[in-house]
């Protein structure tokens, strides 16, 4: 895949910089389609062309770069953005806004490969999402980074003491916050099958029997894509089969 980026910088040393950087992109490649100075002309690239990704610099003349976050999430069908920036105190702030990663300058060849491996999922994902969910994520904090989960790849959500772990088929991630209020938030793409637990509607592959050490002979769930079984407490049983036997 060869994606489609827009570089919104006003320092004309930056673009170029980044441009340099991202011909050597492979896995996926990058294709430069326009170069902006400032918000209004990127607001204009975006409207002439198919734009995957954007990488914008915060700190601009005018509108800044998170005020354009703000104007392409409104869009019907808004690129991907990446904030390319010298300073960090923003980054919280641009992942509420929808930006998918957030690099500091300089940026390292390696760091933006890995962005733009973000931005393959991140558009793969969408293709096949309903209109709905394009913009759900999970801000993941951790190990001093900040990062945007797409809700898509997340396979099931488990309460273990004061965090909920967040696994996907590749890894797993530390989130803070209560299993009940993503449920009520995210009722439509998963479903609980345990007090501790939610899994992804999607993702149920099969209910089986089984045995637990502590909690003697029940139920289990097997998801894609991961090998675990997941417990299936009685009081949900009857909703899980209904899942499965509906698919």
């Amino acid at each position: 895949m060869v994606l489609r980026v827009l570089i919104v910088d006003d320092e004309a040393l930056a673009r170029s910089r980044l441009k340099s950087l991202l011909a050597d992109c492979t896995a996926p490649g990058a294709r430069v389609v326009g170069e902006a100075a400032n918000v209004a002309q990127a607001l204009q690239c975006v409207s002439q062309q198919v734009v995957d990704v954007v990488l914008a610099d915060i700190h601009m003349p005018g509108e800044d770069g998170l005020a354009l976050a703000q104007r392409l999430r409104a869009l019907p069908q808004p690129p991907a953005v990446v904030f390319v920036t010298a300073y960090t105190e923003h980054a919280l702030q641009a992942f509420e806004l929808a930006a998918l990663d957030y690099l500091t300058k300089p940026v390292r060849l390696e760091r933006l490969q890995a962005s733009l491996q973000k931005v393959e999922r991140f558009t793969q994902i969408n293709k096949g999402l309903e209109a709905d969910f394009v913009h759900d994520f999970l801000v993941i904090q951790e190990r001093g980074r900040t990062e945007r989960l797409p809700l898509a790849e997340v396979l099931y959500l488990k309460a273990e003491l004061k965090y909920i772990t967040v696994r996907t088929a590749s890894r797993s991630y530390i989130l803070e916050g209560a299993l009940s209020e993503l449920e009520s938030r995210y009722a439509e793409r998963f479903v609980r099958i345990h007090r501790n637990a939610l899994v992804a509607r999607q993702a149920v592959r099969s209910l089986e029997r089984h045995h637990d050490a502590i909690e003697g002979d029940g139920w289990a769930v097997r998801l894609d894509r991961i090998s675990e079984p997941l417990l299936v407490s009685r009081r949900q049983l009857a909703a899980v089969r209904a899942l499965v036997e509906a698919r």
